[in-house]
């Protein structure tokens, strides 16, 4: 009985100390490259739906609020605003954007203040004010291509920055 009984406080201290080790990592997101196939798929089907300042949801959504909903259907929370999501992730350049990727631009003349999805072929999905969600190119010569700022990549939980 008393074998019996020191095996199961063994036991008992395994799993204590593996649940507390491991408890910190359990649920992390973690944007692999098939899962970043699967955001840009995701954020093209939302195409069509309609602007809504502050919008978060698919009655309506601003640009940060469309980034974010996007995400959120794969796991991985982001900032509330376009700024706060500039501050997260790792610096891509624009000649090795991949499908999942945010891109940036300056569109009211003071820093980072729009975003987009990268979705492959030169193109990003976005929420516009003028036509909703859809599709645009990144380096069109009339607008989007003279505002771009910058790109970055969400990689895990660890790049999300959460300021607002």
């Amino acid at each position: 009985m008393r074998i019996l009984s020191r095996m199961q406080k063994s036991i008992a201290y395994f799993a204590i100390a593996y649940v507390l080790l491991f408890a910190p990592f359990i649920g992390q997101a973690e944007a692999s490259s098939s899962d970043t196939a699967s955001i840009s798929e995701t954020a093209s089907s939302l195409v069509g739906i309609k602007y809504a300042y502050g919008g978060t949801t698919t009655a309506g959504f601003d640009c940060s609020g469309y980034v974010n909903y996007v995400f959120k259907q794969h796991g991985i929370k982001l900032s509330r605003t376009s700024s706060g999501m500039y501050a997260s992730g790792t610096k891509v350049d624009k000649s090795d954007l991949e499908e999942g990727d945010l891109v940036f631009f300056n569109t009211s003349g003071k820093g980072v203040s729009h975003v987009g999805i990268y979705i492959g072929d030169g193109e990003f999905a976005h929420s516009s004010s003028s036509k909703g969600v859809s599709i645009a190119k990144l380096n069109d010569p009339h607008y989007w291509g003279k505002r771009y700022v910058g790109a970055k990549r969400i990689t895990g939980s660890s790049d999300v920055a959460f300021n607002n």
